[in-house]
């Protein structure tokens, strides 16, 4: 039976200044640093064994990757890492506090960017280009949906994540709160209407076991205490 970690970056200077990120490259805090540790402590205690590790194009969920790693004594493991685990490209809201967004435009617009699955942000007037996705010709987005995410994610997905899987090798992501909540809405079989709903924190990882037709058959919470809330499930 496979098994695969999710987890979202610790967290980022972005992240304890409430600023829309993006695609925005921005370091870990010192917190950042001690949740990714604490993480590693905890997947350390469960023992599984990795293949693989896929991140992002981003130093906080790249330095989180290895600081888990090191925890956990794997870090001779590939890391595979790709522009498709980015965070969601939040448009012309990128670098904005959104405590002064929501006072612009409400709360309830506010939280329609930030967690419907068909809305987007407003678009940046011009593309913006960083030599690291030149080089492979990737456009940076002027701003995506969490659906956006999801279509750009699922590639990656079906084609480097779930063969892996299937053959039973053990997978680690580590990634971002949009691109997690992306994945966990095609693994879960969540609505559109109800994604809205479903939060990753910071350094809280979720392990999923698949049968050998990659059929979610447990999903468990992973807390700084052990493991809770095991969800035993019937393939969707």
């Amino acid at each position: 039976m496979a098994e695969l970690v999710i987890v979202r970056h610790g967290q980022s200077q972005a992240n304890r200044d409430n600023i829309f990120t993006g695609w925005t490259d921005v370091p870990l805090t010192p917190k950042g640093i001690e949740q990714g540790e604490l993480v590693g402590k905890e997947l350390q205690k469960l023992n599984i064994q990795f293949s693989d590790a896929h991140t992002s194009y981003m130093q906080r969920a790249i330095m989180t990757t290895n600081i888990i790693l090191e925890e956990i004594n794997q870090l001779y493991i590939p890391i595979h890492k790709t522009w498709r685990l980015n965070e969601r490209h939040y448009g012309a809201l990128s670098g904005r506090n959104k405590a002064e967004v929501k006072k612009e435009i409400g709360a309830e617009q506010l939280h329609k960017w930030r967690r419907g699955f068909k809305d987007l942000p407003p678009r940046l007037k011009e593309r913006q280009h960083d030599r690291r996705y030149d080089r492979l010709g990737v456009k940076i987005p002027l701003s995506e949906s969490l659906e956006m995410t999801l279509q750009r994610l699922l590639p990656y997905w079906e084609d480097c994540i779930a063969p892996r899987l299937i053959d039973g090798h053990n997978q680690l992501i580590v990634a971002h709160g949009s691109s997690l909540r992306a994945l966990i809405k095609y693994l879960d079989g969540i609505s559109d209407d109800d994604i809205d709903k479903v939060e990753v924190p910071n350094g809280k990882p979720i392990l999923y076991r698949f049968d050998d037709r990659l059929n979610v058959v447990k999903k468990t919470f992973i807390t700084m205490d052990g493991e809770i809330n095991d969800n035993t499930r019937i393939s969707k």
